[in-house]
């Protein structure tokens, strides 16, 4: 008789690490460190909890599996991965039928594919679904990257310059995760860590020899050289290398060299409230009545117009839809037992 796995059988050597946090905070150093000279491989970008996690309904019928794994495909970072899909088909009918389950089964064949002993994944705001993850899968940890919000901005108006009117947005995303941060936190204190930027780039020995101990791994020098990366072979003469890694703090502080003080304000006065939790100081802003008055009735109101709308569509709507979709889902009965399917956790 063929033995059933479980989740746990698929973790690797001391379980997976997930790297979270919002865009343009540091998410990608980390994890090119951390798989450089260990036993980690991490995955990118595969969202698998954001958008397959419970979509398909129950996924122990051969149909909802099919579809799930067919929408999983659609995703390019998840097609890099180049997984065997009969393999990955097989393993999953012997053993338990869950989508954590699933997810574990494709990152664990890559992990083997790349010769690691133990897989890691990077999502924006994984940070969301930390309960379930950590439930999910008994050995796992979570590292949520965290930034100043100033320099966050700055930073996606670098990248992208059309990003200029969506201060709103961002101060929002920014907001949302730091609450999570704090409250994953306290709930998880051995499982989840937060890691701010800043002390990745200034103090990259004491802060990745840290987050090493908190995974279990053995810290090594190279890992801050990143030579796995090719973009990080030469180091270029611009780097002003520390402890000789090929980063640099020049974009600390940037924010005061690039937005104006209507931004920062904004984003000061609405995201500020976390801002000595995580080692951030307030810029001092003096507005004359000219300039409060267009802050207030024109600046802020339009931003915090978009903040809230953020807030309303990321939030308040995505709950709602789910549990509509939940309910057209699971208003079926199952045949095999002849009982009402039961409702999936709305994410």
């Amino acid at each position: 008789m063929m033995k059933t796995m479980g989740v746990g059988e698929l973790l690797g050597d001391r379980g997976p690490v997930f790297i979270g946090g919002i865009q343009r905070s540091g998410k990608t150093y980390l994890r090119f460190m951390l798989s450089s000279h260990s036993p980690l491989v991490f995955t990118r970008r595969t969202n698998m909890w954001p958008n397959i996690y419970n979509r398909f309904g129950d996924i122990s019928q051969v149909g909802n599996f099919e579809r799930c794994l067919a929408a999983m495909m659609q995703n390019k970072h998840v097609r890099a991965l180049e997984p065997d899909i009969e393999l990955i088909r097989q393993e999953f009918w012997h053993g338990i039928p869950s989508y954590a389950r699933l997810f574990a089964l494709i990152h664990k064949q890559y992990a083997e594919q790349q010769g690691k002993l133990r897989w890691g994944d990077q999502t924006e705001l994984i940070e969301r679904f930390a309960d379930l993850i950590l439930d999910a899968y008994p050995d796992a940890k979570i590292i949520h990257m965290i930034r100043d919000p100033r320099d966050v901005y700055e930073a996606s108006l670098a990248r992208n310059p059309l990003d200029k009117k969506k201060v709103g947005d961002l101060t929002a995303r920014w907001l949302y995760s730091a609450s999570l941060a704090t409250r994953n936190q306290r709930v998880y204190p051995d499982r989840y860590k937060i890691v701010r930027y800043e002390s990745l780039i200034s103090q990259p020995k004491e802060t990745l020899g840290d987050v090493c101990r908190f995974l279990g791994i053995e810290y090594k020098p190279a890992m801050l050289r990143m030579e796995d990366v090719p973009r990080f072979w030469k180091l270029d003469e611009e780097y002003s290398n520390i402890a000789g890694t090929p980063l640099n703090t020049d974009y600390i502080g940037r924010f005061r060299k690039s937005l104006s003080v209507y931004e920062i304000a904004f984003i000061q006065k609405y995201a500020g409230g976390f801002f000595s939790q995580y080692g951030y100081s307030l810029e001092i802003i003096r507005f004359s009545t000219i300039e409060k008055l267009r802050f207030y009735l024109i600046k802020g109101g339009i931003n915090l117009a978009r903040l809230r709308s953020w807030h309303f569509r990321n939030l308040v709507l995505r709950k709602l839809i789910s549990k509509i979709i939940s309910r057209k889902k699971y208003s079926k009965v199952d045949y095999r037992t002849n009982k009402r399917l039961s409702k999936p956790e709305a994410i």
